[in-house]
Order: C-alpha cells, then structure tokens, then sequence
C-alpha cells in the first residue's frame, strides 16, 4: 500500500507540461501576408491573383481533407480504411463529367478537342510506369499533393521527396521522347468516344468508378464489423 501511495504522490509531483504556445499571432500575421502578395500580383496581372487565391484554396482543402492518391491505394491494404478511396473515387466521377462536357462542347463546334494530343497509347510501358511510380510513392509517403501538404505542415523531410520528384519530372521531360519512341508507341491510343459515343464513353466511365466504389465501401464496412466483434 505504501509502495503504491508513494507511486501516486510522485506521479503528482510530475512537472506541468509546457503551454502550448499561442499560434493566434502567427495566423493573423500570415493572412495579412496573404493579402499583401494577393495585392502585389494583382497589380501585376489579373490572373495571377486568381491563381494565388486558388492555390491557397486547392491547399486549404487538401489539407483538411487529408486527400492523398497514396494513400488511398495504401490504406485499404495497411489500415483497411477505404475513405480516402472512395473520396478519389467521387473526385474521379465528377472530373469525368466536368472534362467530357468541355471536349464535347468543342466536338459539337466541329473545333480541335483540348488534350487530344496527350492521349498516351495503352502498353506494356504504362503498367511497368505505374508499378514503378506506385513504389515511390509509397517511399516517399505520398504523392506529389499529399508531399506539398505535409511540407506545410512542417514535415521538412518530405523536402527530399519533393526534390527528387522534381528531379525526376526533369529528367523524364528530358528523355520523353525517346521514352515515346521506343516503348509507349508501340500501344494504342484509346478514346472511349471513338468506340462507344461520348455518352457510351461517360456512362463507361462511370459503372467502372461505380463498380470499384461499391467494392470499396463493402470493404471497408468488414473492416468496421470485424472492429465491432
């Protein structure tokens, strides 16, 4: 008994922990910080202080909302959470209607489809590329909007990540076109449009999503009975 009143009273005696410090002043001075390079774009050029409002936006969201197209490929196998999945999923859907209606809105006026030139043929050479960017991704703990996330949070070695990732858009830049020459040429350039209409092309798109959703959320809901059990 005495052994464990004697525990208890030196427990209490522990040292207070330190107060966090006040991050009120640090906010007010890097919104009136904002503003003022707002300001000076906008002097500059109209649409550059557009772009900074919706950077600072893009980030903003971003960082609430945890969006990481790492992690939702890693979760489900490490964690067996699927919501940052079905979050991509749902970004998918919508940017695959968004996208449409501009290139259909252009076909329909008979004028050149914006993008159509980047339609990279389907090969041997994308699974080998994705598999590979896949693994650095998972190194370097996120892909290239959940690396800026995390750098404005403060994880400073996310820094390396990032060099080596501009390092590496460099140097493929560089080599793309032997790259194109010699392995992703020797595909076939799909358009869904060109097979299927542009509306058998979306409504394609879609039950794929649809389809990899649903899966996803009953994947997830074992992972929540199997907690509950």
């Amino acid at each position: 008994m005495t052994t464990g009143i004697q525990r208890s009273s030196s427990s209490t005696r522990r040292s207070p922990r330190k107060k966090k410090k006040n991050q009120i002043p640090f906010a007010i001075g890097l919104l009136i910080v904002i503003i003022l390079i707002g300001i000076w774009l906008a002097t500059k050029e109209n649409h550059q202080a557009l772009y900074w409002m919706l950077g600072l936006a893009f980030g903003f969201i971003l960082q609430r909302s945890r969006f990481c197209f790492t992690a939702s490929m890693r979760d489900p196998y490490l964690t067996r959470s699927t919501s940052v999945t079905k979050s991509v999923l749902i970004a998918f859907a919508i940017t695959t209607i968004g996208f449409a209606a501009i290139k259909y809105g252009y076909f329909i006026q008979e004028l050149a489809i914006p993008g159509q030139s980047y339609i990279a043929p389907i090969s041997i050479a994308t699974a080998v590329g994705a598999f590979m960017f896949g693994i650095g991704m998972v190194i370097a703990g996120g892909c290239a909007s959940g690396t800026l996330m995390r750098i404005g949070e403060g994880f400073w070695m996310q820094v390396l990540a990032l060099f080596f990732f501009v390092v590496g858009s460099l140097w493929g830049a560089h080599d793309y076109g032997w790259w194109m020459r010699n392995f992703m040429l020797a595909g076939k350039r799909v358009f869904l449009p060109d097979y299927l209409g542009w509306f058998g092309g979306v409504l394609c798109n879609l039950l794929i999503i649809a389809v990899i959703y649903v899966i996803a959320h009953k994947y997830g809901n074992k992972k929540s009975e199997s907690e509950l059990h």
